[in-house]
């Protein structure tokens, strides 16, 4: 497999150039159900794109593997996250809420969170695709990491995965039904996230034009945003003025595919299409810029749509005091999408060198990336925090909700994946105040062969004291001088 990098950089930029574009046209119409009727810029921007999250969060990921190293995890990025991202909405907020009170993702992103199926995650996953371009295994395994943060096991984190793999395929595959199905392997057939996809192809496929490709996606698979500003009369008369809370992210893929297949190859029509469609404008029309971008490169997006933005970059949900970004002075944060492109390279230069040395990164070849692999990430969908250590990978599943109630004994079920080749005995110990009862031991010796479950209950003798509470596991094996320590953290339910 070889990856011409000149290619590479066209395509990264067109990804970057296309992201900006989409999110500054569909921004003057986001989250108004309506049909909307543009067909370019609606306003003199100056040179200037719009701020937009969509691309912000990206460039913290970005700044956080400069920092932190390739083999970056939920747990880090969620770090990163109640540092930098200064936003308290929906999903965002309910996420940092979640993680000052001591849950770690994925429960940051699932417990009290309504929006765990809205549109945060997608929308970041450009990133990704351009440091794993042509291993979408890699991308997806990324975008879990990465959306589990602030959506769990949610419809957000499929359809981040979705876009993931799509857009990392797309640096090797550029057929529409072809990349489409390779997002969809990723994630669960019977999922909101696959099924508006397939609603729009059938439309498609059976000669609906992009208008009724739309009310049959707005009929089967429509949400109703926390804040919408307004839902047109028309909308409203169609039956479309109600919806699940939060159950935003399988009609807004799906938009994204009807701009995809009736916007056939041209960048234009596919970005008005997708802002008329309504909802979600700026995030939908971000993505599918991207894709465009990745597929076609920097070189086929028309200058017409360049010009009146520029190629600087805007941002609205960092923390520039704390990313070192002062009057006169960049800081951390790209300025504009040549540095985001440059410094996206070097990671993606970094992680090929770890886990694609089969892939030639040269200037004198050809991209050839027909050997691409379409794998599956192996994970377990984790149902709680995953703590990973040398030989082994400890999940801590909570069994429905971390919380606890005095007189109730709470069980926590910890899943011990052996990584490695040899079967071993581990030793286990709870360190528990006194007056936790923990069955069926504080302490035991286990056999650890492939996976294997461990179930403790937690109960306090009186009445449960403070707002968290913490333990910690305790694991050696004999024979080894190691110690790995999984926290527990579970929560007073007397008020729930």
């Amino acid at each position: 497999m070889t990856l011409n990098l000149t290619d590479y950089r066209n395509r990264s930029l067109g990804c970057w150039m296309g992201k900006n574009i989409g999110g500054t046209i569909g921004a003057p119409m986001e989250w108004i159900r309506q049909m909307n009727d543009v067909s370019f810029y609606t306003q003199d921007y100056n040179g200037e794109p719009l701020p937009n999250d969509d691309l912000d969060l990206q460039l913290l990921w970005l700044i956080a593997m400069e920092e932190k190293g390739i083999d970056i995890d939920a747990s880090t990025l969620g770090e990163y996250w109640l540092l930098y991202i200064t936003p308290h909405w929906v999903e965002y907020g309910n996420a940092k809420t979640n993680m000052r009170s001591g849950l770690m993702p994925p429960l940051s992103g699932m417990i009290n969170n309504p929006h765990q199926h809205s549109n945060g995650a997608w929308i970041r996953s450009e990133i990704w695709a351009c440091i794993a371009p042509g291993h979408p295994a890699f991308a997806a395994k990324y975008a879990y990491e990465d959306a589990v943060v602030d959506h769990g096991n949610g419809e957000g984190t499929n359809a981040a995965m979705f876009c993931a793999a799509l857009e990392s395929a797309a640096f090797a595959e550029s057929d529409t039904y072809k990349l489409i199905d390779i997002g969809l392997s990723y994630i669960p057939e019977d999922c909101g996230t696959a099924k508006a996809v397939k609603c729009v192809i059938d439309s498609y496929k059976s000669g609906k034009t992009w208008q009724e490709a739309r009310h049959e996606l707005y009929e089967k698979h429509r949400g109703h945003y926390w804040a919408y500003f307004g839902i047109s009369d028309e909308e409203r008369a169609k039956g479309f003025a109600d919806g699940e809370i939060g159950w935003d992210a399988p009609l807004n893929i799906g938009i994204i595919i009807i701009g995809w297949l009736y916007g056939k190859g041209d960048f234009g029509d596919s970005m008005c299409i997708t802002v008329n469609c309504g909802e979600d404008t700026d995030c939908t029309a971000a993505t599918l810029g991207s894709i465009f971008g990745i597929i076609h490169g920097f070189d086929a997006i028309p200058k017409k749509w360049i010009e009146p933005i520029g190629r600087g970059i805007q941002t609205m949900c960092l923390n520039h005091g704390e990313l070192g970004t002062t009057p006169g002075s960049p800081g951390q944060i790209p300025t504009n999408i040549d540095n985001l492109a440059e410094r996206v390279e070097k990671i993606m230069k970094q992680v090929a060198a770890r886990h694609f040395p089969h892939m030639e990164l040269t200037e004198n070849a050809s991209t050839d990336l027909s050997g691409m692999k379409t794998d599956k990430p192996s994970m377990i969908p984790a149902p709680g925090p995953k703590f990973s250590f040398p030989f082994y990978d400890i999940y801590v599943d909570y069994v429905n909700s971390p919380y606890i109630k005095s007189g109730e004994m709470k069980n926590v079920k910890i899943i011990i994946k052996n990584n490695y080749k040899i079967n071993e005995s581990i030793n286990i110990k709870v360190y528990a105040d006194k007056k936790w009862i923990v069955t069926p031991s504080k302490t035991g010796k286990i056999f650890a062969q492939g996976t294997t479950e461990v179930q403790l209950g937690f109960q306090h003798k009186k009445v449960i004291p403070g707002g968290i509470n913490r333990f910690v596991l305790e694991m050696t094996t004999d024979g080894k001088h190691s110690v790995m320590l999984v926290p527990i953290a579970l929560l007073n339910g007397d008020l729930q």
